[in-house]
């Protein structure tokens, strides 16, 4: 560009003062040029020609436009026409191509200059790089699309408020739940769509938030297109700049709904249970759930029916808001098909829908009834118990025709169970009510209580017999020290073994006696198991029984058993003896009358010795008669041959105890055992080797009958013997006997017992001695008796012996000596 401005001659200067300029120009931070007021081009400064790689004449006139993006071409010409055109200012984008083909983003800008009128005599305009900060737009225009995708695609409602509360965005969600566009956002008010009842707190915490910067946090219900309202929860939080001045809000909102309504169900559901819990009656609760339905559910009725106990028709549950003449026309009516919806869902233990009962068919004399009363639709649902069974129905009534959506099927699923767990607790309470009256008097009838206990922690927990039972009041604190303290002296030790035993988690049966504070005695029996609770603590179950009055008669009885049996036994031996004595009579007799008849023959004179032999001869057959008669008594009490078989000595001793452990507990004797575990097995007739345990277990406890001064222990104890022998001991705390008379035990007939007939421990050694064994006593250094017999493992000749025949009768020996002296 050449400019030639003359100014009183002086060529040279303005010459200089051009140069200068287009060094100036050159300079500038752009890409600088001048256009002639019809738009072409004539300057461009070095930087422009330069950076397109174009010559000074070639870019002039239009010639510029080659380096321009052959995409933005139109956009450029039409706005600089327009410029042109207009005489004014203005401004474009568009892509440059660099010297190297590439091509960036500028921003144009043209000025007119003018003359003194305000022609246009001149356009100037520079060029500017924006290619970085297109980059950076677009970038920001793509996070902004993801931005706005994210937001659209959460599962809640997002809002951008600007300081002064107008909406700035609202994501997809919004704007479908309020039925709106975005520009109609812009225009609401803030807190337009909530609630008027919560309107005045939300505008309250918001100005409070705009005020503070403090983030708003708020509960409340925003209308829907529908309009209805639903339960939201909206957070919202400040946006700062760097500065941290706030310059939007960003408010995120929450359907919770379903929260609340689970929540107030909840609470509905907590409050009636409570009712149920503190023992209110069932039309209270009933008429409670039914309100409580009618609340959440809204513009309904509700109502209970129940079968009554007879099970065939519908009696009065609730129902607050239905009208008495409505009410009364149900109660009463059969539980069938054609009773109507609430009979007919009980009967067939079903949910029966009627969605309009105008064209309802199913209850014709039901219907009109109901449609008297105003409803049309009625969903009445069977109230079942635990075990399936129909307790009555739950009915919701609508004064227009409607169907229950999934989420009313939901709350009546709700409605009906807490219904059904009042309705049944309210019949359990009854039953159990019933059952503890029962079981109250059934325990006085019979003189029994139960009792239960933690042994750990010395917790007891007694019904009321068993308090009666001992004697102390219903609000005494029981513990073991105080049961002990009423159980006997004397049978402390067993019940003290007893706690033991239950303390570990084993059984106890027992007996003992009770010192009641009046001196009097009570006998009592105890029966219990050990368990384990939840948490692994064992407790104690089980009954005691007052036995004073059976003890008492058994007592009685067994006196009166032991006289029988004593006149039985002297009958029996009467007839025993006359029935011996007539046997044998009659053979002695005739060898009297023959020896004397001998006699007198050899007295003759001459003696009649033929005569006197022949009579020696009878006296000898007599005499084998009478040895016959005896023989044949053997037999008549003989038990048969002995069986040799291999016999555990402790499960045999085992046996014995389990027979006789119910007479040993009623005598108050504690048994102890101690048999070995290395034990080994024995030949022997395990019947007859019992018959000895057995004989010494009631000889043990016969000696104790009369012991109160001390426990009555029996001791039983197996080991292993020298000689490959096993031995045996009963050991008692009874009276005892002298050491001089040990031996004479064992004599048949003797015996230290007012009612014993000294036979047993007779019989006993015999069977022992047939074992190949030995059977012996020793009096205790202490008071009692110890009996042992020992027997050896492996017997050196056969085994045998008669437990009656052990017993050598001295008849057998006179006659056998009869015969031999003959």
């Amino acid at each position: 560009m050449e400019w030639r401005i003359v100014v009183n001659g002086d060529r040279h200067e303005r010459t200089g003062m051009e140069n200068e300029l287009s060094r100036v120009v050159d300079a500038l931070p752009g890409l600088v040029w001048t256009a002639l007021p019809d738009g072409h081009a004539d300057f461009l400064n070095s930087r422009w020609l330069e950076y397109t790689g174009l010559g000074s004449e070639e870019a002039k006139g239009k010639g510029w436009l080659a380096a321009i993006h052959s995409d933005d071409m139109p956009h450029l010409l039409e706005h600089w026409e327009t410029i042109v055109a207009s005489g004014e200012a203005g401004e474009f984008e568009a892509r440059m191509r660099r010297f190297d083909g590439a091509y960036r983003w500028f921003h144009f800008q043209a000025s007119p200059l003018r003359d003194p009128t305000g022609r246009v005599i001149r356009w100037c305009g520079i060029n500017r790089d924006i290619e970085d900060r297109r980059r950076a737009d677009e970038a920001v225009r793509v996070l902004e699309g993801r931005y706005r995708a994210i937001v659209d695609g959460l599962p809640a409602i997002v809002t951008l408020l600007s300081t002064d509360g107008h909406v700035e965005h609202a994501n997809r969600h919004m704007l479908e739940y309020l039925g709106t566009t975005s520009e109609e956002m812009r225009d609401r008010a803030v807190g337009q769509a909530f609630h008027p009842d919560d309107r005045p707190e939300v505008l309250k915490r918001w100005s409070h938030s705009a005020e503070t910067g403090q983030p708003y946090d708020f509960e409340a219900r925003l209308r829907r297109a529908d309009g209805v309202y639903r339960w939201f929860h909206t957070s919202g939080f400040p946006l700062r700049d760097s500065e941290g001045r706030i310059f939007l809000w960003y408010f995120l909102q929450t359907d919770i709904e379903d929260r609340k309504r689970a929540e107030a169900l909840l609470f509905g559901e907590k409050q009636l249970l409570e009712m149920v819990a503190r023992g209110d009656s069932r039309s209270a609760v009933l008429e409670a759930l039914c309100r409580f339905v009618e609340r959440t559910a809204s513009d309904c009725y509700c109502s209970v029916v129940l079968a009554d106990s007879s099970g065939k028709r519908v009696e009065h549950g609730a129902a607050p808001s239905l009208p008495s003449t409505f009410i009364n026309s149900i109660i009463g009516r059969p539980i069938n098909l054609e009773a109507g919806p609430c009979g007919m869902a009980t009967y067939l233990n079903e949910q029966i829908i009627s969605v309009d009962l105008t064209s309802e068919t199913r209850w014709p004399t039901w219907c009109p009834m109901a449609l008297k009363h105003g409803l049309q639709a009625c969903w009445s649902t069977p109230i079942s118990s635990a075990d399936g069974k129909a307790l009555g129905a739950f009915a919701i009534y609508h004064k227009d025709p409607k169907a229950p959506t999934s989420l009313l099927q939901d709350l009546i699923k709700q409605f009906t169970h807490i219904a059904s767990i009042a309705v049944e607790r309210v019949q359990n309470d009854a039953a159990l009510k019933r059952s503890e009256a029962l079981l109250a008097q059934a325990q006085r009838i019979s003189l029994t209580g139960s009792f239960g206990c933690y042994v750990a922690t010395d917790e007891h927990f007694w019904s009321g017999e068993t308090f009666n039972i001992f004697g102390y009041e219903a609000s005494a604190n029981i513990s073991f020290k105080l049961i002990l303290e009423r159980v006997h002296p004397e049978d402390r030790p067993s019940i003290e073994q007893a706690i033991e035993s239950a303390a570990n988690g084993l059984g106890c049966d027992c007996e003992c006696r009770l010192l009641m504070p009046d001196g009097t005695l009570k006998h009592v029996h105890f029966v219990a198991h050990g368990t384990r609770d939840h948490s692994g603590r064992v407790e104690c179950i089980g009954a005691v029984q007052d036995m004073t009055a059976y003890r008492r008669s058994e007592e009685a009885l067994g006196r009166a058993r032991s006289e029988l049996a004593h006149v039985a036994k002297v009958t029996s031996l009467g007839e025993l003896t006359a029935s011996i004595a007539h046997e044998v009579n009659q053979p002695l007799s005739g060898i009297i009358t023959n020896a004397g008849t001998c006699l007198r023959m050899l007295a003759a004179d001459p003696p009649n010795v033929d005569g006197a032999r022949e009579t020696a001869r009878r006296t000898i057959r007599d005499g084998n008669r009478a040895a016959d008669v005896v023989a044949r008594l053997r037999a008549l009490f003989a038990k048969g041959n002995t069986v040799a078989d291999t016999v555990d000595l402790n499960e045999a001793t085992r046996e014995v105890i389990a027979l006789l452990l119910s007479d040993l507990q009623r005598g108050r004797v504690v048994v102890h055992t101690e048999l070995a575990g290395d034990l080994p097995a024995i030949t022997g007739d395990r019947v007859q080797l019992q018959q000895v345990i057995l004989n010494l277990f009631l000889n043990a406890s016969d000696a104790m009958g009369g012991v109160e001064d001390r426990p009555r222990r029996l001791r039983i104890r197996t080991e292993r013997a020298e000689d490959d022998h096993v031995c045996l001991s009963v050991q008692d705390a009874g009276v005892g006997f002298e050491p001089e008379n040990a031996e004479r035990l064992f004599d048949a007939f003797y015996t230290t017992k007012p009612q014993g007939m000294g036979i047993g421990l007779s019989v006993s050694r015999s069977i022992v001695e047939s074992h190949q064994g030995r059977m012996w006593a020793v009096p205790n250094e202490g008071p009692g008796a110890t009996f042992s017999f020992s027997i050896p493992c492996r017997p050196a000749r056969p085994i045998g012996v008669n437990s009656v025949s052990a017993i050598r009768p001295a008849a057998e020996t006179d006659a056998q000596h009869i015969v031999r002296t003959l």
